[in-house]
């Protein structure tokens, strides 16, 4: 059956407080794994705004409990980006409480489930999804950011995007408007894959080579998540930085008749 073990760090670097956040579901049983599975998630209140740690936090609260609460079996393809808006809308009420006064507030989120052999992301934001196999490190998600959008349309080049004074701008977040548009994807697991969430304050000080070479490290993966914030606090320090370390030990691969998922080796 899937088995995942994970670590978390983080570190606010040279600011005066921490509005990333991070969460998860871990299940507690063999059957919750199958109905279930695991879920990470890593936010970063958008810098410049009022309460953007409470933003974040609000995001990762509700993502995670919407995760639990779902029914047992649910499609993950279809139910992540729906507890992406479940957590647009916890942002968006938030903001409207009598003591926010109207402040305004927004964060990014990337999520990642878990189960049986593959994963299944939903982000909105700059926060990513890395998948590091054969000691090679890609990100599964695209920043919502202008830069981004820019390079896709080729007027930028990969060095003027990296070097752009516009790359932290988002394009979206969740919070300012009622409604936001997730992106979702979907990928297979291997034994031995490794996957990172991390907020920009990390990805952007570090370059994928050293993202991979910290966390195919033999430590514990909680040491690895520390040294990986840690490295990206050294090289720039100027924003917050945090990290899900996702290792993957076993897969259970699976297979559709007539509708329904069986475990293809009888388990």
């Amino acid at each position: 059956m899937l088995d995942v073990i994970f670590g978390q760090a983080t570190d606010a670097g040279n600011r005066a407080n921490n509005e990333d956040a991070m969460g998860s579901f871990l299940p507690q049983s063999r059957q919750a794994a199958r109905a279930r599975g695991w879920m990470f998630a890593v936010a970063d209140g958008v810098g410049g705004l009022d309460l953007g740690e409470v933003a974040a936090e609000k995001a990762v609260q509700a993502v995670c409990a919407g995760f639990a609460q779902a029914p047992e079996g649910a499609s993950l393809p279809s139910l992540m980006p729906r507890l992406i808006q479940q957590a647009n809308a916890a942002v968006h009420d938030e903001r409207l409480q009598p003591q926010r006064r109207g402040k305004p507030m927004a964060t990014t989120l990337v999520a990642c489930a878990l189960r049986y052999d593959q994963a299944y992301v939903a982000h909105v934001g700059d926060s990513r999804c890395y998948l590091v196999r054969g000691g090679q490190a890609a990100a599964v998600t695209r920043d919502h950011t202008l830069v981004s959008e820019q390079r896709k349309l080729g007027l930028l080049s990969e060095a003027e995007a990296a070097a752009s004074e516009s790359r932290h701008i988002l394009t979206r977040s969740l919070g300012p408007e009622l409604f936001v548009s997730a992106d979702a994807s979907a990928f297979s697991l291997r034994p031995g894959d490794i996957l990172v969430l991390c907020t920009d304050g990390l990805h952007a000080a570090l370059r994928n080579d050293d993202m991979a070479r910290i966390v195919t490290q033999n430590k514990p993966l909680d040491m690895v998540a520390r040294e990986l914030v840690a490295r990206a606090i050294e090289v720039d320090g100027s924003d917050n930085a945090s990290a899900q370390v996702i290792l993957v030990r076993s897969t259970e691969e699976m297979a559709m008749y007539r509708g329904r998922l069986y475990p293809r080796s009888g388990a």
